[in-house]
């Protein structure tokens, strides 16, 4: 399998994998929930999936552990979601190109036009953490199955 990736791409395969949540992840899950902007879906996927890396799917896809998701907002604060942006969000991972991935407090989670969060223009792309997990599954399936990982 290694030298098919590393012919097919050019490069040999990263890290590819779910991480299960750890007593850390899991502490780190409970000052998560204290945070109001928080949907109760990003909690619960924290209390049992650590992080998620798929360094070989297209550029990467890669949903933060929750302890760097609360780094992130203690160091840069909320990112404006929404048509008015007055909602707040949390970045919780991204696409490996640059583009973040961020849950707004009604559990929506959009993608970022820029790499920039400065004024962020955000795009929807699931209405709930559960869509856009499965757009993730269908991405890596479709990945696997002829080497494109779709738009997400």
């Amino acid at each position: 399998m290694t030298g098919e990736f590393e012919r097919r791409h050019g490069f040999p395969p990263g890290t590819n994998e779910v991480r299960p949540a750890g007593p850390d992840d899991r502490a780190a899950a409970r000052t998560l929930a204290q945070v109001s902007l928080v949907p109760a879906d990003l909690v619960t996927f924290y209390d049992s999936i650590g992080d998620v890396t798929w360094a070989d799917v297209g550029n990467g896809y890669f949903l933060d552990p929750a302890s760097d998701v609360l780094l992130r907002l203690q160091e840069y604060g909320a990112v404006g979601v929404g048509a008015d942006q007055e909602a707040h969000g949390l970045v919780i991972g991204s696409n490996g190109g640059g583009l973040c991935y961020v849950v707004g407090p009604d559990g929506s989670v959009h993608r970022t036009r820029t790499a920039s969060l400065d004024e962020p223009e955000l795009d929807k792309v699931a209405d709930d953490l559960r869509q856009f997990l499965e757009l993730l599954e269908r991405s890596l399936t479709r990945f696997v199955a002829d080497g494109e990982p779709g738009s997400l």
